[in-house]
């Protein structure tokens, strides 16, 4: 399969962010290979489908929805390696304004199917302390 600069990756994006729209985990977790993590906060990794699905719940349950930009990415054969913008800003669900963004590390995996799927969804990359709560 060819990957052209941006374009598998970034409709990749566009249909995550879609999908969270929805406000369903079991739509996000199709994105996800089954042996994933999340990492909700700088340190804390989450593994398996059951801590990743609450993780991403969490989100979910201030519904509003995801902005997301592909800064870049790097490939080599079926893996990548994002770097993503994101946001999720606004008056939540319960009421209180939410300011809640960084800047991803991601590790992804192109599956027989030609998907892409996150083995690592590192939200916060870099950030040290960072916590994502409401502001």
């Amino acid at each position: 399969m060819t990957d052209f600069p941006g374009t598998d990756l970034a409709a990749h994006l566009a249909a995550y962010t879609a999908a969270f729209a929805t406000g369903s985990s079991a739509a996000l977790d199709d994105f996800y290979e089954p042996d994933a993590i999340v990492v909700p906060q700088p340190g804390t990794p989450r593994a398996g489908a059951a801590q990743r699905q609450a993780t991403l719940q969490h989100l979910l349950d201030f519904g509003l929805p995801m902005r997301a930009q592909l800064r870049h990415h790097y490939t080599t054969g079926d893996l990548a390696l994002t770097v993503v913008e994101w946001s999720i800003r606004g008056t939540a669900r319960q009421g209180f304004p939410l300011d809640v963004h960084g800047v991803a590390a991601d590790v992804l995996r192109r599956g027989p199917d030609g998907r892409w799927r996150y083995l690592i969804d590192n939200p916060f990359g870099t950030a040290a302390g960072q916590d994502p709560q409401p502001r």
